[in-house]
């Protein structure tokens, strides 16, 4: 596990959601300076930390909506560090939790240099990764269903014509006559 241990000015912590998004922002001491629920907006995200951006971080939990984040800090050479989310959970969780709080101790981890560190995918590499893990999925789902259906088999509730190998074939699928009774 690689823990992101730069040291900076401003520490900005995200509680990244779809439409909005909650920043902390702790400077050197470890002092809030700013503690916000703000829209999730690239214009919005801009504006609210100009007065630090001389030497900010930015760390957001890896989760569905980090993309635009990600993109808009390399646009703007502005560090950012993606959270991994499990190992997070496991450093961070804990009885209370709201987007304040969360902000908050993604602020905290990053200033302590704890903040468990994930890859940040490069932009054309994102929807192939995507895909194929999608597909992964699927192949799983099938598999799942397969299983499902051989053990309804051989339990007797259904009777089929059919081996099982015809369904691990690749280039020839032979569908099953299924009489149930």
């Amino acid at each position: 596990m690689r823990f992101y241990t730069m040291q900076h000015k401003f520490y900005c912590g995200i509680d990244l959601h779809a439409r909005t998004m909650y920043l902390c922002i702790l400077n050197q001491e470890g002092n809030i300076v700013l503690h916000r629920d703000i829209k999730s907006d690239p214009e919005v995200f801009l504006k609210t930390i100009a007065p630090f951006r001389e030497d900010v971080v930015v760390a957001v939990e890896c989760i569905f909506t980090w993309y635009w984040i990600a993109d808009l800090c390399s646009e703007d050479n502005i560090p950012f560090v993606l959270g991994h989310a499990l190992y997070m959970r496991a450093i961070h969780g804990g009885k209370a939790k709201n987007d304040k709080i969360d902000a908050y101790k993604i602020a905290a981890l990053l200033r302590g240099g704890m903040i468990p560190m994930a890859y940040v995918y490069p932009a054309e590499m994102r929807s192939t990764r995507d895909l194929l893990r999608r597909r992964n999925h699927l192949a799983h789902k099938r598999a799942e269903i397969l299983a499902h259906v051989f053990k309804e088999g051989a339990n007797g509730t259904v009777l089929f014509k059919c081996m099982s190998a015809n369904f691990t074939k690749r280039n020839h699928y032979n569908p099953c006559i299924w009489n149930a009774f």
